[in-house]
């Protein structure tokens, strides 16, 4: 097995949170989609975290689901972290 066959799928989840629900998937792809997601997060500003093996996870997921109990604390992390950064750009 050579190291590209190890790589996970090129795959992009976009998650929407509210603050009163659990998050849920809003858009999921693989390979040219993924690479469209990660576009329009681009260009609206949207923080993005690299976390293949969570987004294969969650690419499993039904758009507009939400997101399973068990991931709770890993997507926490990431909401958290994506807040992080928003307040930073304001505060430049």
């Amino acid at each position: 097995m050579n190291d590209e066959s190890r790589k996970p799928a090129d795959i992009a989840v976009a998650l929407h949170y509210d603050g009163k629900r659990a998050p849920r998937v809003t858009a999921s792809g693989r390979n040219e989609v993924a690479e469209r997601i990660r576009e329009i997060a681009i260009e609206h500003g949207i923080p993005m975290f690299d976390n293949p093996e969570l987004a294969m996870l969650l690419g499993t997921l039904d758009l507009g689901e939400e997101i399973p109990e068990a991931l709770y604390r890993a997507v926490a992390e990431i909401i958290a972290f994506a807040y992080y950064l928003s307040d930073r750009a304001t505060a430049i």
